[in-house]
């Protein structure tokens, strides 16, 4: 898949940082999340592969959307417990494919595996997201 092509595909999300990353979002649905990123040289740590820290942030990425797709209220979630295992280098085009495990009237569980634009597993990781209705920061604009 090349940079255009990547480009059209998904949407983008309204988040500054995830802008800046490229993140795009290809499926929130039914508790399950899809998210891709077509990794650039300024994405990589010193051995030239993917950063973990761009990795991780990609894995949370995708669990949210997963988790935000099983709440019927549409609420916005916030990580309160996040982990990962880095099984190999990921390049080129990664994608993260999540899916809610378990969801409380306050809590939700999801888990998630990162793939390599070979299909490789490079990460598998889990997290835990808290329910909320509304950013105190976005009750500021408004008034």
């Amino acid at each position: 898949m090349d940079k255009k092509q990547l480009k059209d595909l998904g949407v983008e999300l309204d988040v500054p940082f995830l802008k800046l990353l490229g993140v795009r979002c290809l499926r929130a649905e039914l508790g399950e999340g899809e998210v891709v990123l077509a990794l650039k040289p300024e994405h990589n740590n010193s051995w030239e592969v993917a950063h973990g820290g761009v990795l991780l942030t990609l894995m949370d990425v995708g669990m949210a959307v997963a988790a935000r797709a099983a709440d019927e209220a549409g609420r916005g979630v916030v990580t309160v417990e996040l982990k990962a295992n880095f099984m190999q280098a990921a390049q080129g085009v990664v994608r993260v494919a999540a899916r809610t495990v378990h969801a409380t009237p306050t809590l939700v569980f999801v888990e998630a595996k990162l793939y390599d634009e070979r299909d490789r597993i490079c990460c598998m990781g889990s997290a835990t997201f808290k329910y909320f209705k509304e950013l105190p920061s976005r009750q500021v604009k408004k008034n």
